[in-house]
């Protein structure tokens, strides 16, 4: 738990977020499901002395229980280089209400599917009571499209980021991340892809405006290439999420060889091609080597 005192200069994925703000550079925020994911995580960060954020999902949380995040926890923060450990799309009330319970360092509330006004007012009274337990908020303004973790579908070009409101959603609030909407898209994109689909443009005058002070949270990053990454870096972008870009990899070995191999080989060569994979990421997002 932060130091209420130094708040949020004591929290950990505040102080994560807030080191790339000042070197320029970003950090992954990797979705973890299991023990291979946490464990890929970790040892990647170590090997290559980078910061990282292992981020979960409600899913992970309701079924896995309050001691497997306990767990993770735990073993982020007994690296030798910083991992935080945040929650990702926190929509349900109920499941923001337990996620106050538990340790983690950030947690992203979302309210996007409300009117702003709305939003405003849930994501503000849970940034208000997270203080006191030293927990950073993330939140989203706009709409971001797609079916990851069950978010819904929705028009895309009107509940795109205006950058001109973005500064006064982060001072009602009191958010410390800002996950902006400009035509990233959950789980997939169309054709044309990302480079198509993304309006840079619009994220730079949102940095502009606001990454000074709130780094921005990417979403929507599959498939992204590894230069358009590169783009969104110099515009504010701090916290990149990751899921299939560094699991596809690990999953299609497990999927390949589970009926071949011992489940303690499987999963040692498992963690190895994950770790590998994440270590890739590290060294894109110019994390490598800071710690």
């Amino acid at each position: 738990m932060a130091d209420q005192l130094d708040y949020p200069a004591s929290n950990l994925t505040w102080q994560v977020l807030n080191h790339a703000n000042v070197h320029k550079y970003a950090v992954g925020a990797y979705n973890c499901y299991n023990t291979d994911g946490v464990m890929a995580v970790i040892r990647a960060a170590e090997q290559q002395r980078s910061a990282a954020i292992i981020q979960l999902f409600p899913w992970t949380m309701n079924f896995q229980g309050a001691e497997f995040i306990r767990y993770v926890v735990n073993a982020a923060h007994a690296a030798t280089v910083p991992i935080a450990v945040h929650l990702d799309h926190c929509i349900k009330p109920d499941d923001v209400e337990r996620a106050l319970e538990l340790p983690f360092d950030s947690i992203m509330v979302d309210a996007s599917t409300e009117d702003e006004k709305e939003n405003i007012r849930r994501v503000k009274a849970v940034v208000e009571r997270a203080r006191s337990l030293g927990i950073t908020i993330e939140a989203e303004m706009g709409r971001i499209e797609g079916g990851e973790d069950g978010l819904p579908s929705v028009d895309m070009e009107s509940v795109m980021t205006r950058p001109e409101e973005a500064e006064t959603f982060i001072r009602e609030t009191g958010i410390h991340f800002l996950a902006p909407s400009f035509g990233n898209i959950h789980g997939g994109y169309p054709a044309g892809g990302a480079e198509k689909a993304w309006d840079l443009p619009r994220l730079e005058a949102i940095g502009k405006l606001v990454s000074d002070t709130t780094p921005l949270a990417l979403h929507g990053t599959h498939p992204v290439s590894d230069e358009l990454f590169h783009k969104t870096i110099p515009l504010g972008v701090r916290k990149i999420n990751l899921n299939r870009t560094v699991r596809d990899d690990y999953t299609n070995f497990i999927a390949e060889k589970a009926g071949s191999l011992e489940l303690t080989v499987l999963s040692m060569q498992g963690v190895d091609i994950y770790t590998k994979s994440v270590e890739r990421m590290m060294k894109i997002l110019g994390s490598s080597g800071r710690y």
